[in-house]
């Protein structure tokens, strides 16, 4: 074995440790980003002006600023700003960070699956003396869903490989570690190991979602 495949083969272990940290940023930052999401999506469907100006402001806020900015305000300004975030440390930053930008995506995808249910649906709901809440859980999310899956499998992609910025916080994930070792004096192959990592993760994330879409398309 040559002298860089044994370099690499001695830096797998640190760049397990860096996959470990990449996954539960970009899972962490899926749940919160799922529920909070939701919840918005729904505030920027509601007939309350108030909520719904909230919920569009925020979605517009977060979409339309990059997600290494909103790290670093959390990071960086938060702690100054507020005496209960003085303690936060890198890593609680980045699920912070990763759980509300992933929100405001993951509303826009709720928003358009909902409603593009037709509108005779709800009409029907109301018919049969459903509420609003029992309609949205009985007859219209579930339908959504189908319509929601594959949208949300590219966001996980995305949460996936935008992970790399937190390295700009000094949180050790993938890219943390992969330039740690390179900067280290190891040897610049490093990045083939890092890249087939980061690979492996989106095609069975990607693998994952397809089959979820296939089947709810069986009840379509």
């Amino acid at each position: 074995m040559s002298n860089w495949l044994s370099d690499i083969w001695l830096m797998l272990p640190q760049l397990y440790h860096g996959a470990l940290y990449t996954l539960l940023i970009a899972f962490v930052g899926l749940v919160g980003g799922l529920i909070l999401g939701f919840f918005i999506a729904l505030g920027k469907i509601s007939k309350n002006v108030i909520l719904r100006s909230v919920c569009t402001f925020y979605t517009w806020f977060m979409r339309g600023t990059p997600l290494l900015m909103q790290l670093c305000f959390i990071y960086f300004v938060l702690p100054q700003i507020f005496d209960s975030f003085r303690y936060l440390n890198d890593l609680e930053a980045a699920l912070i960070a990763f759980s509300l930008n992933s929100a405001a995506y993951l509303a826009e995808i709720f928003r358009s699956a909902i409603q593009s249910i037709d509108k005779g649906q709800y009409e029907a709901a109301h018919a049969i003396g459903l509420t609003y809440w029992k309609a949205m859980r009985r007859i219209i999310i579930p339908q959504s869903i189908r319509r929601l899956v594959p949208q949300v499998g590219n966001e996980v992609i995305m949460l996936l490989k935008d992970t790399s910025v937190v390295a700009f916080i000094g949180l050790v994930d993938l890219m943390r570690i992969t330039s740690q070792i390179q900067s280290a004096g190891g040897s610049s192959f490093v990045y083939i190991p890092s890249a087939i990592i980061y690979l492996i993760l989106t095609t069975l994330f990607t693998f994952i979602f397809s089959k979820i879409e296939k089947r709810h398309s069986k009840y379509e």
